[in-house]
Parts: C-alpha cells; structure tokens; sequence
C-alpha cells in the first residue's frame, strides 16, 4: 500500500481544485473555486499550528497522497464545531397527528421544522477520491482516518459527530428538494444557488428562508420523493456510516434534502475498538491488513498496514507501512481491523 492520508498543505491547492471539478455539483465542501480552497487551506494551517490541545471553532482538510508518485488522490474534512460563526440550520422531519371527532378521523401530517439542534457537533464530511482510485480500499482508508484522527486528538474535538450526504440531484443538474421549496423563496437556480453556496455558506438560505413549519403535502410529489435520501453515488458512504455507528435521526440538509447522519464520537467503531501498540519488530510474513496511524496536527499520518501480535502483547508491523508512518522499534501507533 503506497497511500497513506495526512493533512494538507498550501501546496495541495492545485490538487484539490482539480479534484473539485470532477465533482459534478452539489458538493459544497470541496467547490471548484480556488479562493474558497484556499481559504479552506488556510484554516486547516491555522488549526494544525494552535497548541491549545482543547475544542475550538476549526477545520482541517486531509489529504491522500500516493507515496510512490507524490500525486494528491482524494480528501476529506473535519468540523471541530459547527455553528459556531452562523447557525446551523437543519429541517427535522417529524408528524403532527390531529384529531376530529366530528368526522371520527385520525389526520397525521408530515412536517419540516427548521432547527438548530445540531449546533456544536463535530461534524466529517468533504470525502472525495479520484475517480480512478476508486478500490483496493482507498475509500474507507480515506472514511475511517477522520475518525482516527480525531482520536489522536480527542480534546479537539466535540462529543456528538455529525454527516451530511448530497441530496439527489437529476440529470440535469438540478435539486427536485430546492425546486419544490427552497427555490420557490429565491430568484435563481439550483445550479447557481449551489455556486454561491459552496463559496459563501448557505446562510443566505437560513435568512430567507420561512421560519415556520412546512408542511410536506404542500411539496411537488418529486420534491417529496426525495427528502432524506442520499445521492445516488453516496449510497455506498450511507453504508459505510451506518456501519460505523451513525444514524439517520431525522435530519436533512436544508439545501438539497440530503440526510444528516449522526454518532457519538467515542462510539464510533474506529474510535472505540482502535488501540495503541508498540512496535517490536518488522515482518515481512502474511498478516492481517489493518487500518494504522501515528503523529499529532502536521505530523499525522494514516494508511493500511500488515500487523501481527506478538506474545508479549507488541505488534510486528511489515516494513513498507512501518517506513510510510515513519515508525522504528519501540514507537507507539494507533490501530484498527479493517
């Protein structure tokens, strides 16, 4: 495995611009503007420079290299703390149930209620790999480092975690959610709305947007068909959260009707059955691929590595991971079943 993640660097600009363009729209974390990323870029030199080992308003944007070639191949980011400059906004989905004993009926409706009760979660999101490496794994390498990462520096980070999964967005281009609601409010595309969401935030939406709820009967039956439903292509990182401990709690983006998943940080899989071992030897025979990191801020770094342990309960580690993490006997990594 010549991959491995760490954090980015002002150099990775060109990079991750590139990379945003392949994104094919509604991906406001990673918008193919270079001010915005490089704004992004600049936040994430300021969070790995602060000393303070304690929670504050951050993020960090991770990067995947391929060791062998020095190329930028995919990217994720993590939110210490959302709404923490504007409110975050979300519509929860819940039912009002109304009686009438004139009529001896029992009416439920569906309804969108603009909230902030995610404000103060950490939230992960911003995952994109290269469409051509697209296997062996590298998805989940990418997935899963975030939440190493914030278990190499949990002070950093908030008890609740959250991620919000692109709504569907049709062939066009196009969001059925902001066209049936959102997009009744604004004189403009979703096209256009997604350009100025992803360089600017969606406050703009939050502001304009009714406060009160709505009720989703009042929807196009396309722009109801769609709530709460991930992209076609984030199906797969639906699954990948669901098995890592979140769930859909009821909450969608406001901006294209994606859900919001959500965890506890300490319960997440990778958090809660990782451990720190001590490296007693390298190997060079078959052994489990396991997910492995080491370092703090600019010195993190994360890939797949071959761990056997030993009987004085040290692990022997396969020289190519142990040289890609920068490991000798006697250091300490954190590691991980795949």
């Amino acid at each position: 495995m010549s991959f491995f993640m760490r954090p980015a660097r002002p150099d990775d600009l060109q990079t991750l611009y590139e990379m945003a363009k392949l994104t094919g729209g509604g991906f406001t974390n990673l918008p193919p503007d270079r001010k915005a990323l490089s704004a992004k870029l600049e936040r994430t030199a300021e969070a790995l420079s602060r000393a303070e080992d304690t929670l504050a308003d951050e993020m960090v944007v991770l990067v995947l290299e391929n060791s062998e070639t020095g190329q930028v191949r995919g990217t994720c980011q993590l939110f210490s703390e959302v709404g923490q400059k504007y409110p975050f906004y979300s519509y929860r989905l819940g039912t009002l149930t109304q009686h009438s004993r004139e009529l001896g009926r029992t009416f439920r409706a569906e309804m969108l209620s603009l909230t902030t009760d995610l404000e103060g979660s950490t939230e992960v999101g911003g995952l994109f790999l290269h469409p051509r490496e697209r296997a062996e794994g590298l998805g989940l390498l990418v997935a899963r480092s975030r939440y190493l990462y914030m278990r190499l520096h949990r002070k950093r980070f908030g008890d609740r975690v959250i991620a919000e999964l692109r709504g569907v967005i049709d062939e066009a281009g196009g969001s059925p959610f902001w066209d049936g609601l959102a997009g009744r409010f604004f004189g403009m595309s979703f096209q256009e709305a997604d350009e100025f969401n992803a360089i600017n935030g969606y406050q703009f939406i939050a502001d304009l947007m009714p406060k009160t709820p709505i009720y989703t009967a009042m929807l196009t039956e396309h722009a109801r068909s769609v709530i709460g439903l991930p992209h076609p292509n984030g199906r797969a990182a639906m699954r990948m959260l669901e098995t890592e401990g979140f769930r859909n709690a009821g909450y969608i983006d406001i901006f294209d009707g994606g859900p919001t998943m959500v965890g506890n940080v300490d319960s997440l899989r990778t958090v809660a059955e990782s451990r720190e071992v001590v490296l007693s030897r390298i190997h060079s025979e078959k052994a489990a691929k396991m997910l492995i990191a080491r370092g703090k801020l600019k010195e993190f770094r994360c890939t797949y590595g071959f761990v056997t342990d030993e009987p004085d309960g040290t692990v022997a580690l396969d020289a190519a991971s142990a040289s890609l993490l920068g490991l000798d006997i006697g250091d300490t990594f954190t590691t991980v079943d795949r």
